[in-house]
Order: C-alpha cells, then sequence, then structure tokens
C-alpha cells in the first residue's frame, strides 16, 4: 500500500504532465501565429507525450489502487521573444520535472515502495532523453538564428516529427 505522501507525490505529478502538455500547446500556438509549422508540430507532438505520460501515471495510480485527484492546471505563458525562448521554457520546465521524479524516486526509496521504484525508473530514463533534445535543439538554433534558410530548414525537419505511444 502506497503512503499519503507517495501518493501525493504521484498525483502531483501526473498533473504536472498534464500541465506540460497545456504548455505544450501554447508554444505550439505562438509558432503558428508566426507562421513557423514545423516548430508548432514539434510541440504538439510533445503535449501527446506529456499526455501519455500523465496517462500512465493515472494507471499506475489506479493499478495500486489509488484514486486520481486532477487539480486546476495553471494558465500557461503565452507569449515568447522568439522560438529560441520556447525552447529554453520547454527545457526548464523539464528540468522541473526531472526533479519532481528525483523527488518521487527519493520517498519511494525511504519507504521501499520497489513497484514504485521500478515503474518511476522509466520517467527518470525518459527525461534524460527529453533533457538532452531541447538542449541539441537550443544549441542548433542558436546557430543558425540569423539564417533564415537555415531555420527554414529546420523547421521542415521538426515538422516531420510524430510522436508514437506503441514506441514510448
Amino acid at each position: 500500500m502506497l503512503s499519503e505522501k507517495l501518493k501525493e507525490a504521484l498525483n502531483n505529478q501526473m498533473n504536472n504532465e498534464f500541465a506540460a502538455a497545456h504548455e505544450y500547446m501554447a508554444m505550439a500556438a505562438y509558432c503558428e501565429s508566426r507562421s513557423y509549422e514545423g516548430f508548432a508540430n514539434f510541440y504538439i507532438q510533445q503535449a501527446k507525450e506529456e499526455r501519455f505520460h500523465g496517462m500512465k501515471l493515472y494507471d499506475y495510480l489506479n493499478d495500486r489502487g489509488v484514486r486520481a485527484v486532477f487539480k486546476e492546471i495553471p494558465a500557461p505563458t503565452t507569449d515568447y521573444n522568439s522560438i529560441l525562448d520556447t525552447f529554453k521554457a520547454g527545457l526548464a520546465q523539464e528540468k522541473e520535472v526531472t526533479k519532481s521524479f528525483y523527488n518521487i524516486s527519493d520517498v519511494a526509496t525511504d519507504e521501499k515502495e520497489y513497484a514504485t521504484l521500478s515503474f518511476i525508473r522509466w520517467f527518470l530514463d525518459e527525461q534524460v532523453e527529453e533533457e538532452a533534445t531541447f538542449e541539441r535543439h537550443i544549441d542548433y538554433i542558436e546557430r543558425i538564428k540569423d539564417d533564415n534558410n537555415a531555420l527554414f530548414i529546420y523547421e521542415r525537419e521538426l515538422a516531420k516529427r510524430s510522436f508514437d505511444e506503441e514506441n514510448e
């Protein structure tokens, strides 16, 4: 049986994942409003991925006999100064998610809740990938931001990205 502390941490993280999806959709809207459909697609796929993560946590809570508690999702940031700013905000968000999963891992370790530790490991591995992805995009965009042709080509590449639940 999960402790109240662990139930709360898992529920909070489930809500964080859905809030992250909301943030990514706001970033997509920002990109769309500036005719950056490729960057918008990147964020739409990110939002799908975050919703998938939220549902994974929801399912785990249910599997453990814990009622999922949904909280109000705060309004996302809706204005950015540049495409680069959206990626920097995305990286900051992913770093916060990583901290939250570390916290859950610490609580589960302290409580010898090995099933939760096993479950959370997937998310920890995923966060390494997420942070690295954003760091790579930031690095590349910083290098090409003044070259409209390179930015256009890069955006076209991001337009091809799709999220596949089966391969998660």
